[in-house]
């Protein structure tokens, strides 16, 4: 992929030419016009929903650089949202386009859908933890005597509510999304989301990296067409684990933020709002795993 100058650590978007619209947990977006809106993608990193105090430097580069990635690569799949509007018309101040020149996409204006469209495709996490309770996740049986880690037979689709900034998103079932945005709907962002995973899955195996999970997020135009948004098979929508150290039994090491979950367990911590800072030893190691993300997928 192109280059870009490397911009300074970033937790907050502060830019004077464009109305701020939305804060996220990780990304700042602005109103360009109408039909546009500008993204950019800060290094603020977000772990049990509490957006921590200290940026992880690189992190919204790789994020908005790997997104791209995945969005001009699975076009054949399903349209996304990014446009090819020009960021200099967006910000014509020099110095305020270097601060996020990196970092930034310039999007179209859609309705997003009240579902996140997660996909699994090995037994960890929430999973896991479903799973030893009721010998199913989500809902969804599965076969007795799987192990932590362990793939699974088919990958499965468990959606959940989006839940407000601060709060945890909810699994829902698929018949709760049927219910939400029409059967249709449902049926695309379904078959949609297992494409990309699949699709997604092969490219990362072939480079040394397992995607265990993800999920995406959809939104459809005015004529209804459904379209994938937000972000792309990052190490934050994603569990990404390095092959060669990949065993079932264990929860294995990762190339996402999953390093920090692991970190933030360690201490007392109700998992609140405000969140711990962070160790610069466990920045430093947490910026050197989204940059070898990149790396690989990407080489």
């Amino acid at each position: 992929m192109s280059a870009l100058p490397a911009s300074p650590p970033l937790l907050q978007s502060d830019l004077r030419s464009l109305k701020r619209i939305h804060q996220g947990k990780v990304r700042d977006i602005y109103e360009v016009d109408a039909e546009h809106m500008l993204i950019v993608t800060t290094d603020r990193l977000s772990a049990f929903d509490v957006v921590l105090p200290d940026p992880i430097p690189g992190k919204g580069s790789v994020l908005t650089r790997i997104s791209r990635f995945w969005f001009d690569r699975t076009r054949h799949i399903i349209g996304n949202h990014l446009t090819d509007f020009p960021l200099e018309r967006a910000v014509p101040d020099a110095t305020e386009r270097a601060l996020i020149a990196d970092r930034s996409m310039i999007v179209k204006r859609l309705r997003a859908l009240p579902v996140e469209a997660v996909v699994r495709g090995y037994l960890i996490g929430s999973g896991w933890k479903d799973y030893q309770q009721t010998g199913m996740v989500c809902g969804i049986q599965l076969p007795a005597g799987l192990q932590q880690a362990d793939r699974l037979p088919q990958p499965l689709f468990t959606p959940s509510s989006k839940a407000p900034q601060g709060q945890h998103d909810e699994n829902i079932s698929y018949e709760q999304v049927a219910a939400s945005i029409g059967t249709g709907l449902a049926e695309q962002v379904l078959a949609s989301a297992l494409a990309l995973y699949q699709f997604a899955a092969e490219h990362a195996l072939a480079r040394g990296i397992i995607i265990a999970d993800t999920k995406f997020e959809f939104g459809v135009d005015a004529a209804g067409h459904l379209t994938l948004i937000d972000e792309a098979l990052t190490p934050d929508s994603s569990r990404f684990w390095p092959v060669d150290t990949y065993r079932p039994g264990i929860s294995p090491p990762s190339f996402d933020k999953q390093f920090v979950r692991d970190y933030l367990e360690t201490l007392d911590w109700n998992k609140r709002a405000p969140g711990p800072e962070l160790p610069a030893d466990i920045i430093a190691k947490t910026s050197e795993k989204y940059a070898e993300a990149l790396r690989r997928l990407t080489a």
